[in-house]
């Protein structure tokens, strides 16, 4: 264990602690969601086939792919990083063992078409050469694979919200994004993700669910079939050189936590303001008491007078 890590006292698993450049297991809400989402959609897509995790980070999103992959290998340029990954994920994940390998994904250490697969999510919005990168994927990717990758919009992520992400060094447009993906993989098929809350009904006589359908209630009150309303805050890809290389997606990909890590933070965030309002109110309600008392009640005014409240 480094000097930066501390340890999952559950677990005892080594925890690399959140500076905000690399995710982690621990963060809660919605970037927990999100992360975990892109990993969750892309570990049937790369069943049996051998993959890049290319700026791995953590390591958990590599240790996932190793759980359906035939070999799952992640990248990352820090390495300290890299020998986190190793300790917490380097033992046997359903019959295979995920590798951590530190180097930049500009000079990956890969013979040319080493890989059917190539994951990078998050990535390039936290580099300048965007194309080398990317240039190097397309070397170590086999001629029939694909890639699949994400970026946040900027026009969404950064623009409509006024956030400045201090570790994203040159973040993307819809189309700025895309003409990167043409110059290599002219074949894509593009997802838009967001965080959205949802109620779930299923079938409790089924052993499998094989069907979906939704409904949203749009502005206007009138229920949307089929749809999506909103604008996506990241852009999932699935690319690659040709159409018949690109594995089958579904139009909509759900993602949950059994334990609903999200909802019990939301409802202990509603219990703790509602608390906060009621003891308030005792606390106002114990001021107009002492407010009544004569000695008492001319010395708060004279407080409240001086100092504005």
């Amino acid at each position: 264990m480094t000097s930066t890590e501390t340890a999952d006292h559950e677990s005892d698993q080594p925890v690399m602690p959140f500076t905000g450049e690399r995710f982690t297991p621990e963060c809660e809400r919605e970037i927990w969601y999100e992360h975990y989402h892109r990993y969750a959609f892309a570990c049937p897509l790369v069943k049996g086939k051998t993959v890049l995790d290319a700026a791995s980070g953590e390591g958990y999103g590599t240790h996932l792919l190793a759980t359906t992959a035939a070999r799952a290998v992640g990248v990352d340029v820090d390495s300290d990083t890299i020998a986190h990954a190793r300790r917490r994920y380097g033992a046997v994940t359903r019959g295979k063992v995920p590798e951590f390998i530190q180097a930049s994904c500009d000079h990956l250490p890969f013979e040319d078409s080493s890989f059917d697969v190539v994951v990078s999510f998050e990535t390039l919005e936290h580099l300048s050469a965007q194309e080398a990168m990317l240039a190097e994927f397309e070397r170590v990717l086999k001629p029939n694979g694909f890639i699949i990758i994400s970026t946040p919009d900027k026009a969404i992520y950064s623009d409509a919200t006024g956030y400045d992400n201090p570790y994203h060094v040159k973040e993307l447009y819809r189309h700025e994004f895309q003409a990167l993906l043409d110059e290599h993989w002219p074949a894509q098929q593009w997802l838009g993700q967001k965080m959205a809350f949802f109620s779930v009904l299923w079938h409790q006589q089924r052993n499998g669910l094989s069907s979906m359908d939704a409904r949203i209630l749009g502005k206007d009150g009138a229920l949307l079939a089929g749809k999506i309303p909103w604008v996506p805050v990241y852009h999932v890809v699935v690319a690659a050189k040709k159409a018949e290389y690109l594995p089958p997606v579904a139009d909509v990909h759900f993602f949950a936590d059994e334990p609903e890590s999200v909802y019990g933070h939301y409802h202990a965030v509603i219990r703790a303001h509602i608390r906060a309002e009621q003891e308030l109110h005792h606390l106002k309600n114990a001021l107009r008491r002492w407010h009544r008392i004569p000695v008492l009640g001319r010395w708060l005014k004279y407080l409240e007078k001086k100092h504005g409240i």
